[in-house]
């Protein structure tokens, strides 16, 4: 065998492990991540709202509200992942997360739930955008997005399957003398402490301290990092902790991630809600566990879309395109629910604005590692992440606030359809700008374009 044939060995097998071994692992913190957060759409409908006596916005702000604690220390946990390492700022973080989340289960009104939630945010500051910078530091820029495609499946599966779940622990109502609701904030919150317990002994920092990569897996892996981060370092010497918080390209990722995560968190949110409003509208009667299984209805394919989409990514390198048609689609589709007429048709539109919104999000995640290394890296997606996550609180709020004062979801879902379509421009102009710059492949076309080495922010 030749040496680059057994390179190329090395190389398939050291990716091949790292999606087996730490990719599903790292998949299962954030699958209970985004069900601990998203818990309470599960638990308005169902009771909370009633014996809270929360109105739209009320429970709106509670929604939004995490995200206020969880922007205060996005930056900062972070960059303290970046000095105390992954393993173990990741399970900090998840068993603080837990611990917090299991308080849920006792709470007695709307000022106790906005201060739970506050608090539930401060918790899980770091955890998302720990993820995505651990990952990426274990494989080469060529198979990040396979690898943070197989991460991101956690998300609309979280949905697919923590729906029904919420909805089965919901319907254990009474266990421990508990209100459903109640029962399902305990049943979502143990499994955090447990696997964020296990996340210490079972992570590792690096290739270089990993006992399952054999020697010459380490040796390619850490290699290719070193020269990557390198080469990167090389031709944006430019970019520091300090300068990213005025990179221009670092904001408008940020701005683009804003549009994104508004529809995300809308639908996330207020979902279970609407499917709940169809019995008034349409005249039909759905059960705790049937609204569950409609609720995760959009998520499946979602999926799917995420997992196909990413990989022709993979396959062309990640164009502008891979990013900007999503948030066309899912800018139009998302109005256009409002006109569907039929359950069934608007959870078709939904779903629709669904796989559109996750096709481009592991993709999407590809971009910042394009141009920041090391503690830049770090304090630039926690940064882009934090400006995100100001549309977690946006969304939640706004959204209920304009239900309350126009009496339908119309106007709130035109704004999740502006603010959409401003991500898509935004991610045109970008890409045509050429100031996304590894050296890698990304065009705006069809057609791949070696982009500037030393575009400037």
């Amino acid at each position: 065998m030749d040496t680059k044939a057994e390179q190329s060995a090395v190389e398939r097998s050291a990716i091949k492990k790292v999606a087996v071994r730490l990719v599903p692992f790292v998949a299962l913190m954030f699958f209970i991540n985004y069900l601990d957060r998203t818990a309470i759409s599960f638990a308005g409908p169902n009771g909370m709202n009633d014996d809270l006596a929360l109105s739209a916005a009320q429970f709106g702000f509670a929604s939004g509200v995490f995200f206020i604690g969880y922007i205060l220390l996005e930056v900062p946990s972070n960059l303290a992942l970046h000095k105390f390492g992954a393993r173990r700022w990741l399970a900090r973080i998840m068993v603080s997360w837990g611990i917090v989340s299991l308080l849920f289960t006792w709470v007695g009104s709307v000022e106790q739930l906005y201060i739970l939630r506050f608090i539930l945010g401060v918790a899980e500051a770091g955890f998302f955008p720990g993820a995505i910078l651990f990952l990426s530091l274990w494989v080469p820029s060529r198979h990040r997005s396979k690898i943070l495609a197989l991460f991101y499946l956690a998300q609309p599966l979280t949905t697919v399957i923590g729906a029904p779940l919420a909805s089965l622990l919901i319907q254990a109502d009474g266990l421990f003398g508990l209100a459903g609701w109640r029962v399902m904030f305990f049943g979502v919150a143990v499994p955090a402490i447990v696997i964020g317990v296990v996340a210490w002994f079972y992570l590792a920092d690096s290739p270089a301290t990993a006992k399952w990569l054999t020697p010459e897996e380490k040796t390619w892996l850490t290699g290719a990092l070193e020269k990557e981060k390198n080469d990167t370092g090389s031709s944006n010497k430019h970019v520091s902790v300090r300068t990213v918080f005025t990179n221009g390209r670092v904001w408008m990722l940020a701005f683009i991630y804003f549009g994104f995560i508004y529809g995300l968190y809308a639908l996330g949110f207020f979902l279970p809600t609407i499917i709940a409003g169809f019995e008034s509208l349409y005249g039909t009667t759905f059960g705790v566990v049937q609204k569950g299984l409609i609720t995760a209805i959009p998520y499946l394919p979602a999926a799917f879309a995420l997992y196909f989409w990413s990989r022709d990514a993979t396959k062309r390198g990640v164009r502008t395109w891979h990013i900007a048609l999503p948030a066309l689609t899912g800018a139009l589709s998302i109005p256009l629910a409002l006109f569907a007429g039929s359950p069934a048709a608007t959870i078709a539109v939904i779903t629709i604005t669904a796989m559109s919104i996750f096709a481009a999000l592991p993709n999407f995640w590809t971009m910042p590692t394009r141009f920041l290394t090391g503690a830049a890296a770090a304090a630039g997606i926690a940064l882009i992440n934090t400006v995100g996550n100001l549309a977690g609180f946006s969304a939640g709020y706004i959204t209920g606030w304009l239900r309350d004062l126009t009496g339908s979801y119309t106007a709130p879902m035109f704004v999740v359809g502006g603010f959409m379509f401003l991500s898509c421009i935004l991610m045109i102009l970008l890409g045509r700008s050429g100031r996304l710059n590894d050296g890698s492949t990304v065009a705006h076309s069809g057609a791949p374009s070696r982009l500037r080495q030393h575009a400037k922010p």
